[in-house]
C-alpha cells in the first residue's frame, strides 16, 4: 500500500490510499479520484517527504504504538444514543452527503410537515407522482412503509455553501 497527499484544483488537502503508484494513475485518469470537499476530478500529488529512518535505526527496530483497542458500541446502546453517539462524520462522508442533499433539493419538491399526506396522495392517484421531500415523524413512516408506501430517511446535514 502506497499513501499520498493529494489536492484538488480548487486547493482542498486530503489523502488516499493506494495499492501501489501505477494503481494511483490508473483511478486517477479513469475519473474515480476525486476531491472530498468539491467533487472534483482534478486531483494532484502533492511533494511529500520521504520515510527515511534515521542513521543506525532500521525502521523493524522502531517501535510503533498499537492504536488503543476500543470494542463497538452494543447495537441497542448505538440506536438509543442516536447518530450524534457516532462522533464527528469523516469529510469524505459529510461531502458525500451534502452532495446528496443538494441533488435531493435540486430534483425534488419540498413538502414540508405534509410530506406523509402528499405520499398518500400520489400513492393513490390523487396528486402527479414527483419526488418529494419533508418531515414525518417515525410513526408517519412506518405508517407509510405499512401502506405500501416507499419512504426513505436520509441523514440531513448542513449545506456544504454554509
Amino acid at each position: 500500500m502506497i499513501h499520498y497527499d493529494l489536492q484538488c484544483g480548487a486547493g482542498h488537502e486530503f489523502d488516499g490510499w493506494f495499492k501501489d503508484s501505477s494503481a494511483y494513475e490508473a483511478q486517477a485518469s479513469a475519473g474515480f479520484v476525486e476531491c472530498p470537499v468539491c467533487g472534483s476530478h482534478a486531483v494532484s500529488k502533492r511533494l511529500m517527504a520521504p520515510a527515511i529512518p534515521k542513521k543506525g535505526r532500521s525502521r523493524a527496530k522502531e517501535a510503533v504504538p498499537a492504536p488503543p483497542v476500543v470494542p463497538p458500541a452494543p447495537p441497542a446502546a448505538a440506536a438509543e444514543a442516536g447518530p450524534a453517539a457516532a462522533g464527528p462524520v469523516p469529510a469524505q462522508v459529510l461531502a458525500l452527503l451534502q452532495r446528496m442533499r443538494a441533488e435531493v433539493e435540486k430534483n425534488c419538491d419540498y413538502v414540508g410537515k405534509d410530506f406523509a399526506e402528499e405520499a398518500r396522495r400520489m400513492h393513490r392517484g390523487e396528486s402527479d407522482h414527483r419526488g418529494i421531500y419533508g418531515e414525518a415523524s417515525d410513526a408517519d413512516t412506518e405508517a407509510l412503509r405499512d401502506e405500501g408506501i416507499e419512504v426513505a430517511r436520509l441523514p440531513w446535514v448542513p449545506r456544504a455553501d454554509g
